[in-house]
């Protein structure tokens, strides 16, 4: 019979990987390292986009270097990818700071609280999530103030639990990994107001604040207009949008299928979202089932491929960015969304999910005081949850080991890459600064563009 490889033999392989790359040279960043200039990547990760909405990114980016990090994978993908790696290949969000976790609604209605964007998942090294993840909580502990003492200590925070339940996670029964949840929630003050939040986001809600009565006293709701963030489509292009339901309907599991048959659409529009989404095309879809009072509304939004995908390759399963983003969340999180799925619209690639229901993000402000270390400490149990289920606990067990070289290494590198992320925002600023008169042989660089009231949604 084929022979299996044991626990032990596979936390071996894990401990061979330090001759690639010990744990302390992963504290590495030099700045030289850089083989493309960050003005560089953010520019090119434009092409594609609405060129109208390309000013209102770059402004959401420059209120703060956390800010300007959210929407600066392309630039941290490349980063990584230009330093040695472990060779751990693993299922990675791929943009993992703290506002990408948060509550949302499980298919069995109760809140929540994981990882919950996935746009730049892929399979890459798995150290690449932690180190973004550990930049993101030395950027929050800067931009509330802290010591860097405050900081680092909330980055070991991170790395240690991550490392005490990856071994946790390696020694269970695969079945009992399958099912664990984390059941403190409620006593992690950031997290217990992010879900006291997503109580409050429901689909009742969504329905006050995105729509408006139509003037036919007949006629249902429809979205408001809000130009340039929200506003409805022409009929030619609300066409397009429904039609592509028939593919994202195949994609759905039979039992939801009947679920979404039983609402019809009533209104679409278009929505900017989030921070480094923004320019993508984005369209939100408002359903009603049992009457008014039954509402749901579905978010269809464009996926180019990850950020990742060019030191790493193409997804090995799926051409499609929509489903990419699918199998990488379910292979992640312990529930997913029940709507999560994928359609085409014009040759474009589409992930679809439910908006907004029963969602909420941390704020940066509720990590003050000893809010940042409790958080980090739930980061590090959820990060380590999702690489144990889409990976293999005891090869990432066996390198990590059980001392702190690992997280001693980690704090070194959030530190050195915090500088250089609010080294990058500054040159952001400078760039984006109103154009002025130049020689004719200077460097070009990120001119304003104005943001106009109606975006082509369809046009390449």
């Amino acid at each position: 019979m084929t022979h299996f490889p044991t626990p032990e033999e596979r936390r071996a392989l894990g401990r061979a990987r330090r001759k690639q790359l010990a744990r302390q040279e992963n504290a590495r960043w030099k700045p030289e390292a850089r083989r493309r200039s960050s003005l560089d990547l953010m520019q090119e990760s434009m092409r594609g986009r609405i060129p109208q909405l390309a000013a209102l990114k770059y402004d959401r980016m420059l209120q703060s270097p956390h800010d300007y990090f959210r929407g600066a994978v392309p630039v941290m993908a490349a980063d990584l990818a230009s330093l040695p790696n472990t060779g751990i290949i693993n299922q990675i969000c791929g943009d993992a700071h703290v506002r990408n976790l948060g509550a949302f609604a499980a298919p069995d209605g109760r809140l929540v609280f994981d990882i919950n964007d996935f746009d730049e998942t892929t399979q890459a090294p798995f150290e690449w999530d932690l180190k973004r993840l550990a930049t993101s909580l030395t950027l929050a502990g800067r931009a509330l103030g802290m010591k860097t003492s405050g900081c680092e200590a909330a980055v070991i925070a991170f790395i240690e639990r991550y490392r005490r339940f990856i071994d946790t996670f390696s020694r269970m029964p695969v079945i009992e990994l399958a099912h664990y949840q984390v059941h403190r929630l409620q006593r992690i003050s950031p997290v217990s107001k992010a879900l006291l939040k997503a109580e409050r986001a429901t689909p009742q809600h969504n329905l006050e604040h995105l729509t408006q009565p139509c003037k036919n006293p007949a006629a249902a709701r429809v979205f408001r207009d809000e130009k340039p963030l929200l506003f409805r489509l022409t009929a030619g292009q609300r066409r397009a949008v429904l039609a592509a339901l028939v593919e994202y309907n195949q994609s759905l599991q039979p039992e939801r299928r009947h679920f979404l048959a039983q609402y019809h659409p009533l209104d679409v529009a278009f929505k900017v979202v989030g921070t480094g989404s923004v320019g993508l095309r984005d369209y939100v879809l408002y359903f009603e089932g049992n009457g008014a009072s039954d509402p749901l509304f579905l978010q269809i939004k464009e996926q180019p491929g990850s950020a990742y995908a060019p030191y790493v390759g193409a997804d090995p399963l799926t051409s499609h960015q929509g489903q990419r983003v699918v199998n990488g969340q379910r292979a992640m999180q312990f529930q997913s969304d029940p709507f999560l799925g994928w359609t085409t619209i014009s040759n474009r690639n589409y992930l679809v999910r439910q908006l907004n229901d029963h969602k909420a993000a941390i704020a940066i402000e509720d990590l003050a005081g000893e809010g940042l270390v409790e958080y980090a400490e739930m980061c590090g149990e959820l990060l380590a949850r999702g690489h144990a289920r889409s990976g293999d606990a005891c090869v990432l067990s066996g390198y990590i080991g059980t001392g702190t070289n690992f997280a001693d290494a980690l704090v070194q590198f959030a530190d050195a890459y915090a500088d250089q992320t609010e080294k990058d925002w500054e040159e952001l600023k400078i760039a984006r600064k109103p154009p002025s008169k130049k020689p004719a042989n200077a460097r070009p660089s990120l001119q304003r563009n104005r943001v106009v009231a109606n975006p082509l949604v369809h046009r390449r």
